[in-house]
């Protein structure tokens, strides 16, 4: 099978996959039901994946780098860095809390007690990849002058608190509905007006 085929393949079982977990839970979606959601053999699926949690774990790992690609084209295209975050704040909450990740969230969840391996892997995809590009950012906001913190880190921290604070396990246990595009920018525009607050080099309320 060429490549783009296979890559194509792919990507109707991952969305097959999407779908019964939304449909059914983690637990009661099977290879063989995703498979046959598919329309592709239950042998490919356990060629290509291994078993569940790889097919699951796969999945969580494009998640992420969608994320992380997201963010380096952000820097790429952009020479201000409190302004990439600014921009970027509302497409990392669109996806933290888009069915996507909360699917997978639950997924890993349910894996708690089977084999507990996709809870390490969204920690790995998620906020261990996308914290150190944003601290990159706050770093050089800092060298600029136009943040003041002891430590980047630190203040990517308390950024990423105010965007998404409680919200993605809310989703998580069923409490809060997915927002809108409006509810989602001013999140976001709260979470780094804030961090301007908090982070000013001269106390003021604002540095840009």
């Amino acid at each position: 099978m060429r490549r783009e085929n296979q890559q194509q393949r792919r990507q109707q079982i991952e969305a097959a996959a999407y779908a019964l977990l939304q449909e059914k839970g983690y637990k009661s979606t099977s290879m063989l039901a995703v498979a046959k959601r598919a329309g592709a053999s239950n042998e490919t699926l356990y060629r290509w994946y291994g078993n569940k949690q790889a097919l699951f774990g796969a999945m969580v790992r494009a998640n992420a780098q969608t994320a992380e690609e997201l963010v380096r084209s952000f820097e790429a295209e952009r020479t201000d860095p409190l302004r990439t975050i600014e921009l970027f704040g509302p497409v990392l909450l669109r996806i933290v809390t888009g069915e996507r990740a909360i699917s997978l969230n639950r997924a890993a969840a349910g894996d708690v007690h089977e084999t507990a391996t996709l809870g390490n892997i969204i920690a790995e995809g998620g906020k261990r990849t996308i914290l150190p590009l944003l601290v990159g950012l706050f770093q050089r906001a800092m060298a600029e002058g136009r943040l003041s913190a002891d430590d980047p880190e630190e203040a990517a921290e308390v950024y990423l608190s105010l965007l998404i604070g409680d919200l993605q396990i809310e989703r998580v246990i069923g409490v809060r509905e997915e927002m809108n595009d409006t509810q989602i920018t001013q999140r976001a525009q709260r979470a780094y007006r804030l961090t301007l607050q908090i982070f000013s080099p001269d106390g003021s309320p604002g540095t840009d």
